[in-house]
């Protein structure tokens, strides 16, 4: 495999991390088949109750909205019980919400998975060795070293500007004349960071 191909594969693989996403486990399939059984009971409801029309509006457009996680996560393996309001809100669903939030907040940092990826990219070219084997370790420890840089940079400014409010207008003003795909990879790593 030449250079130019092992590069171009680690940057394809790179370049679509912000859309990395791993399988959903069945608590987030529980807790999204869930969410479309309350946001139809609450429309139901709604409904049933005459609220005002934009109420209704609302409940109604949240049960559609909530039929994409479902689509997107796919059916459980076990249903939890949501046969009525009260079985949507007994303790057991309760806790799986909570328990899907808290296993939402465990997933890994895109940029951890990013390293990871370059990681696995010095490998495999050390593993092919010679000279391009070298210079696409070198390229990639290069990339992960400006990559860590440019976070560490992202997040002090952020920082900066939070304790420094006063300054936030002209901190912005010197970064007026960005290009623009350097100020969508900031907010992507801002997106990331915060």
């Amino acid at each position: 495999m030449s250079k130019v191909s092992l590069v171009s594969v680690v940057f394809m693989l790179l370049a679509g991390c912000d859309s990395l996403r791993y399988a959903p486990g069945e608590v987030q399939k529980q807790n999204a088949w869930l969410h479309e059984q309350t946001a139809r009971m609450a429309a139901d409801v709604a409904r049933d109750e005459q609220t005002s029309g934009e109420l209704q509006g609302l409940t109604k457009l949240c049960e559609v909205q909530s039929r994409a996680f479902t689509a997107d996560y796919g059916l459980p393996d076990e249903y939890p019980g949501a046969d009525s309001a009260e079985a949507i809100l007994a303790e057991s669903n309760q806790q799986l919400a909570h328990s899907a939030l808290a296993e939402a907040r465990q997933r890994p940092d895109v940029w951890d998975v990013a390293d990871g990826a370059i990681d696995l990219g010095i490998g495999i070219a050390a593993l092919f060795g010679g000279v391009y084997g070298v210079r696409v370790a070198r390229f990639l420890k290069e990339a992960r070293a400006k990559s860590k840089a440019l976070r560490e940079i992202i997040a002090g400014n952020e920082l900066f500007k939070r304790e420094h409010t006063d300054s936030t207008q002209a901190f912005k003003s010197a970064h007026k004349d960005q290009s623009p795909q350097t100020r969508q990879l900031v907010t992507q790593v801002k997106t990331n960071i915060s």
